[in-house]
């Protein structure tokens, strides 16, 4: 069967996990899509004192139930607890199964991340329909390592979670093309727009799904509150 991937950079309501909740939902519904992917730490901003985000958080309820009325996965960024202390991580909110859980714990974290939070060992996937997906969050996906451990999983899809500034957006766009073309996957790439914290006053947007030969086949603008959607054969 062919699966339905939208990419989504919702508007975002620093530290409000219920307001976002409510938004991440309303995308759901719009999207009609099998999978959407959401930037890094959607739920809470790019806000790196955030509280964490349990998976049995009572704010994520709209979203599950978005979920569960429209038969979607949504991956959405949160800050979880770990054992070693908090982590970076991709919430896998499964409208057919009914659950929350941690899907996969960012492993590269960036300089002002490592004040707080901790990295995970290595990557992981998710299976939607027979497809699997490879995670991974922002500045994973500069590393070859873990694009190639990722894709040694055997993966269908690199789905990636980002936060970059609006003058990184080039690099941005290189790194999508370049995975599919070296992985020979599709890469869906969800990155946030507009404004958020730690000095990211201007962010890249521009969220993208490229084909495994590196063309991009659906993409938003800069704008927040856009998500675009596309096929796999």
């Amino acid at each position: 069967m062919p699966l339905i991937v939208a990419v989504a950079q919702p508007e975002c309501d620093a530290f409000d996990v219920a307001a976002n909740a409510v938004t991440h939902a309303a995308v759901v519904h719009a999207a009609g899509a099998r999978v959407v992917v959401f930037p890094e730490l959607s739920l809470t901003g790019y806000e790196l004192d955030a509280d964490v985000v349990p998976v049995d958080h009572p704010a994520l309820s709209p979203l599950l139930d978005a979920c569960q009325d429209t038969g979607t996965l949504a991956l959405a960024g949160a800050p979880v607890d770990g054992a070693g202390g908090p982590h970076i991580a991709v919430l896998a909110v499964d409208g057919v199964a009914g659950t929350v859980t941690v899907a996969y714990r960012k492993v590269h974290l960036g300089t002002s991340e490592q004040r707080r939070f901790r990295p995970a060992e290595g990557p992981a996937v998710v299976t939607v329909d027979g497809y699997r997906l490879g995670l991974a969050v922002c500045k994973d996906t500069s590393v070859p390592e873990h694009q190639a451990r990722t894709a040694a999983l055997g993966i269908d899809v690199y789905a990636a979670a980002m936060c970059m500034s609006a003058d990184e957006l080039a690099e941005q766009d290189c790194r999508g093309a370049r995975i599919a073309k070296a992985h020979g996957v599709w890469v869906a790439l969800a990155s946030f727009a507009g404004p958020t914290g730690d000095g990211y006053a201007d962010t890249a947007g521009h969220s993208t799904i490229w084909s495994p030969d590196g063309t991009a086949v659906a993409r938003t603008g800069a704008d927040p509150g856009t998500f675009a959607v596309t096929t796999l054969p």
